[in-house]
């Protein structure tokens, strides 16, 4: 059975951008084998805003249209999960948990964490440390 992973931003900007720093690993990761892809919608909004905007300031704008099709085509709709429609029930704790960490965990950062518990998904896959404060996930990355 393949172990519930929630996929962070940073894995899939490297995962699609080619020129990436995190390019190779993020590709190495995603396709470990054991691993089921939990892809949430705060998530993705932050992975298209990066990758358009990198398109924008590499002056390859007019690429933004294949940036958009490419993330639609590897992550339909269906396999999302949409948490904006229940952000004011997360909202208190997301502040509590950006509180207990001093701002070293931001809010999207604190809603995913609080998702993963919600959902008892105890793993992320992610470059950011910071999610190594959260003792009910586990972060695997690098």
């Amino acid at each position: 059975m393949n172990e519930k992973t929630i996929l962070d931003a940073n894995i899939l900007v490297g995962y699609f951008d080619k020129d990436d720093l995190w390019h190779s690993k993020a590709v190495q990761l995603m396709e470990r084998k054991g691993i089921e892809g939990i892809i949430l919608d705060c998530v993705l909004n932050e992975v298209f805003s990066v990758l358009c905007r990198r398109a924008v300031e590499r002056g390859k704008g007019e690429q933004i249209n294949q940036v958009i099709d490419a993330i639609c085509k590897a992550i339909p709709p269906e396999i999302i999960i949409w948490t904006y429609p229940n952000i004011i029930n997360y909202y208190k704790n997301i502040l509590l948990l950006m509180k207990e960490h001093e701002g070293k965990l931001n809010f999207h950062d604190c809603l995913i964490a609080l998702v993963a518990r919600e959902k008892n998904i105890k793993r992320i896959m992610s470059f950011d440390r910071d999610f190594d404060r959260i003792t009910w996930l586990e972060r695997t990355g690098g």
